[in-house]
Formats: C-alpha cells, sequence, structure tokens
C-alpha cells in the first residue's frame, strides 16, 4: 500500500555509508572541490617560460645543470644546432648556448664527451629528448642525438672582416642575391678550409645564417664571421678605399680565376646567384671579372660550387707566389 512506512527499505538506515546529501550537487561535490590555484608559467616544468627562467637563474649564478624533459619545440627567435659536429664546433668557438637537448640512451664518442664536459663546466642546462623529440626539434634532421639552442646569430660589421689573419693579404666573399640557406652552408665551410677572412652579405634578398646553414657549414660558421650590409655596392666601395680589388664571378668572363693576377692582393670575390648573376651595380664596383672554365654541356654552376673552386684556385695562386 503506497505511503506504507513500514515496508522494508523504504527508509534509510541511519547508519548507512553514504549518509544524507544536501542539495542536487552534493552526490558529486567532491569531485567538483578545487585543487588549488593554476601554478605561474614558469613553475610548469614543461612551458617555454620554465626553461627561460631557468637560463636566467644559470646566468646569475643560481642553476646547476640537470636532465630535464625537452619541450616540443624551441623559444621563439632562437636557432637550434644540430649534428656532433657543428655542435662541437659551436662549444669549442665559445659561442652562447640557452639549453643543450640531448637524447636519450644515445651512443657517446669523443666529440660527445667533449660537448657534455664544455656545458656542464658551463652550467648549461641539459634537457633529456626522445628521439622523436629532436626530430621534431630539428625538422627531421641528422641530429645525431644533440641539439642546442642558441641566440639569434650576431652579424658582424662589413669593416670587422679586414685584417683577421695578419701577415697575409685580406681575403673576403661577398654574396649577391644568394637566397638559399644552403648555398651559404656551403661557402662558409669552404670558406673555412681556405682561409677567408668573413663573408658579406646584403641584409635584403640574402640568406642569413639559420639553423640550416649551421647544419650545413659542419661548423664552419662558428669560425668564419659573417657581416651584413645595408647596401651591397656602398660596402664593396668601401673595402676599395680600404685597399680591396673586387673581383667578380661570371662564367663568360674573359679571363679566368686560374690566371687572376690579382690573386695575391687584398681581394673580395663576389659571387652572384645561380639565376640572375651579378646584378648590374655590383659589376660596375668590381675591378675586374673572373670565370671557371667548365665543360659546354654544362651551362653554370652553382654559386656554392664556384665560390669553393675560385677560392682553391685563389689559394693556390697564394702559396706558390
Amino acid at each position: 500500500m503506497a505511503g506504507n512506512s513500514k515496508r522494508r527499505g523504504a527508509v534509510r538506515k541511519a547508519g548507512s555509508k553514504k549518509g544524507a546529501t544536501v542539495g542536487s550537487g552534493g552526490k558529486g561535490r567532491r569531485a567538483l572541490e578545487g585543487r588549488g590555484p593554476t601554478p605561474k608559467a614558469a613553475e610548469r616544468p614543461y612551458h617555454p617560460a620554465a626553461a627561460r627562467k631557468a637560463a636566467a637563474e644559470k646566468r646569475e649564478g643560481r642553476g646547476a645543470p640537470a636532465r630535464k624533459p625537452a619541450a616540443a619545440r624551441s623559444s621563439t627567435g632562437r636557432e637550434l644546432v644540430a649534428g656532433r659536429n657543428a655542435v662541437l664546433e659551436a662549444v669549442r668557438a665559445g659561442i652562447p648556448i640557452d639549453h643543450v637537448y640531448l637524447a636519450a640512451r644515445v651512443d657517446s664518442d669523443e666529440r660527445l664527451g667533449e660537448v657534455l664536459r664544455t656545458v656542464t663546466a658551463r652550467n648549461t642546462p641539459l634537457l633529456e629528448a626522445s628521439k622523436s623529440d629532436l626530430d621534431k626539434l630539428t625538422d627531421g634532421g641528422n641530429h645525431q642525438g644533440i641539439a642546442i639552442q642558441v641566440p639569434p646569430y650576431e652579424y658582424a660589421d662589413p669593416s670587422d672582416l679586414l685584417g683577421r689573419f695578419p701577415g697575409s693579404a685580406p681575403l673576403i666573399v661577398a654574396l649577391d642575391g644568394v637566397t638559399d640557406p644552403h648555398n651559404l652552408g656551403a661557402v662558409l665551410r669552404s670558406a673555412g678550409a681556405f682561409g677567408v677572412d668573413g663573408v658579406l652579405v646584403p641584409e635584403r634578398r640574402s640568406a642569413g645564417v639559420t639553423a640550416t646553414v649551421w647544419r650545413v657549414s659542419a661548423g664552419a660558421a662558428a669560425r668564419v664571421p659573417v657581416a651584413r650590409a645595408t647596401n651591397l655596392v656602398r660596402a664593396l666601395q668601401d673595402y676599395k678605399k680600404a685597399g680591396c680589388f673586387v673581383v667578380g664571378l661570371d662564367g663568360e668572363a674573359p679571363t679566368t680565376v686560374a690566371e687572376l693576377e690579382l690573386a695575391t692582393e687584398p681581394l673580395v670575390v663576389v659571387v652572384g646567384s645561380e639565376g640572375k648573376g651579378l646584378s648590374r651595380l655590383v659589376r660596375e664596383t668590381c675591378d675586374a671579372i673572373a670565370g671557371i672554365e667548365i665543360s659546354s654541356s654544362v651551362e653554370s654552376l652553382n654559386a656554392a660550387v664556384a665560390t669553393g673552386i675560385s677560392l682553391y684556385e685563389i689559394a693556390r695562386i697564394r702559396a706558390t707566389r
């Protein structure tokens, strides 16, 4: 009968585990309880702000190197240098390093050992990363289990490239309209091999020093300074006033680099883009135009290859005179 309170189960016993709840939300009250305020960004281990805080504390002498999980991406405005040779050259050159990303269970060798000893002595933070983390950080590049995050590249002034090697005639490479970073990296590698004082690039319509350049240069970017000129023609004119001869490379030149009489003089070698070559004003600024003798079946050489061959010929001439 409805309303029969004596029916077993109609009334909750006083000793029930759940007990009475108040209000319609009482059932999930514990689940809805707050967990305290959200930690600040700098206190969350995986947040970029935490990495920046650790780097700041390290610079102030409060931090110590510690292996932490690596973030998925580098901080904005920073460059990643990957690969054992490139990283080792950067470390040897004393370039500021924000973080070192090291793969877990990576096979060590002499290069990696030297890098780790050096960065540990500098109290540089070590961030442990998985292979997939490093693949993402380097866009699938051949990182060999290690990468470093460095501040934006600091370009030299064009005048800084003069006389870096006392007792020898200055040798500078200027790039006119070379926009491929792979070419710039290869040019730096050749420049390091043949004792070039530095490489000059214009600020606009030209490749700059990026992670790709670091990787392709195989560490030469740490040894060969790169200067930026607001106006390339004006910078070349300043070099001429300082006593340098400016020689432009052109495949159709009447003389070859191997026959260049100016090779032993203070020299600026200007290399144009593969498609357009030297621009008109740059060509007019040159004291001489020289080329490389190649087979008639090949239309032209790219900027990096032409630079490497030309520097080899100049080095050979200088060594024999």
